[in-house]
């Protein structure tokens, strides 16, 4: 075992190393959070909009005038999430070299405008708010970490006007961006005009067709849903940010995933997708946290007889109601602690597994792509993440209880072994 873990450490600490100091990863990640609070907010409407038992409730036109009357949140929000993730990376790319990061954004939006087809079924000046949201997510991102590499590049070379000091700063740092933002955007304008001679026609069409397309497929399968699950709580063992590492390169693929299934739920047609974002953070972090040590904390209080182990339940609880389970893990604790592995790792994997399998049989639906707030306490979190249906909350409860099934005669021995040191007086 002692080989096995210090195998495990060798290999996996230098790549969370290396995932923690990239800095694509990091401003990828950094933007999503940026636009996290537009998209809870534009969620929150889409679970007003779609309260169960409304239609029942109102008349067919007073039903639909409501939803109408809330459907610009989500429509400028959840629908073209996309913009605020490019905004968001590019701000975060600039700071980290040093530079005016809103210019930085700035620039990361609209050279991904200047890319993207202005015309819908033949009129032109008009964007398709699909080409802001999930289809243009992956051209999004990396128009802004190049746009952002190249502004950057510019301001290094101080290709820039410098003004008299006597010049208001804002007028100053206005002028000092002009030239290497004209230059950047400049070399987005051909880009455009040299796809447009190509089969492709736009980079968007290239993006999705040989990108996104494979990639999101990918991504939306149980076995790559698996292995993510899998290193998320490989690095928490390790002491290392699991969710973080793993999220900067899942989270454009579940994000689009989720995005996808949101246009569908909203148009009240099938749900195209099982795996999405919502899928992770609900029905495995909206669990008690990575992990899903709720479960632990519930078996805590039915088995634990050792001060230490009833101590720590007291403590977790609160805040694992809430998603929040840092107690646990050092508490327990679970970094670095053998006796937890085989729990630690299987659990998630199982509680994968069984949801991926209970959605796509019908026995509970898929999430709606309505973006739950991580701290929402289990079962109402699985009731709003599959767009109010009860039976969200019930696959919860019973994953639960899975969970609880594979921890039990780990956690018995545990327990046990404290209890035995406190009743010879050794410290724990």
């Amino acid at each position: 075992m002692n080989t096995f873990m210090k195998t495990l450490e060798n290999v996996l600490l230098p790549i969370a190393d290396k995932l923690n100091n990239n800095r694509y990863l990091t401003a990828l990640r950094d933007g999503f959070m940026v636009a996290l609070p537009i998209i809870i907010f534009g969620s929150i409407f889409v679970v007003i909009a779609n309260l169960p038992f409304l239609d029942r409730l109102m008349s067919e036109d007073t039903f639909l005038a409501y939803q109408n009357a809330l459907g610009p949140a989500s429509a400028s929000t959840l629908s073209i999430m996309g913009m605020f993730v490019i905004v968001g990376i590019g701000y975060k790319m600039t700071e980290h070299y040093g530079n005016d990061g809103i210019y930085g954004g700035v620039v990361a939006l609209t050279a991904f405008l200047i890319l993207t087809p202005q015309v819908l079924e033949g009129v032109t000046g008009v964007i398709p708010t699909a080409s802001l949201g999930a289809q243009g997510m992956f051209l999004g991102i990396f128009t802004a970490f190049f746009s952002a590499e190249l502004y950057n590049f510019f301001v290094k070379k101080n290709w820039i006007i410098k003004m008299p000091a006597g010049v208001p700063n804002a007028v100053s740092k206005s002028f000092s961006a002009l030239i290497p933002i004209t230059l950047t955007l400049t070399l987005f304008l051909i880009v455009r005009i040299l796809f447009s001679y190509t089969g492709f026609e736009t980079v968007q069409n290239f993006i999705y067709t040989i990108i996104q397309q494979p990639l999101t497929k990918l991504g939306s399968g149980l076995p790559a849903t698996i292995l993510a699950v899998l290193l998320i709580q490989l690095f928490w063992f390790f002491g290392l940010h699991g969710q973080i590492i793993i999220n900067s390169v899942f989270d454009p693929i579940w994000y689009t995933l989720n995005e996808q299934n949101l246009s569908a739920f909203q148009a009240g047609s099938e749900l195209p997708n099982i795996v999405t974002k919502q899928f992770i953070d609900s029905f495995l972090v909206g669990m008690g946290g990575s992990g899903m040590t709720l479960a632990v904390i519930i078996l805590i209080f039915i088995i634990g007889r050792s001060r230490q182990i009833k101590e720590l339940g007291k403590l977790g609880a609160p805040a694992g109601l809430f998603n929040v389970n840092e107690p646990i893990i050092f508490g327990l604790p679970i970094i670095m602690n053998p006796l937890v592995i085989i729990p630690w790792l299987l659990a998630p994997v199982v509680v994968t597994v069984i949801t991926y399998f209970a959605m796509a049989t019908g026995l509970c639906p898929p999430p709606a792509g309505i973006i739950v707030p991580w701290t929402t306490p289990v079962i109402l979190n699985g009731f709003l993440a599959t767009g109010n249906a009860w039976q969200g909350g019930v696959l919860q409860a019973v994953n639960l209880l899975v969970v609880m099934a594979i921890w039990w005669p780990f956690l018995k021995i545990m327990d046990k072994s404290y209890y035995e040191k406190e009743n010879k007086g050794t410290d724990s």
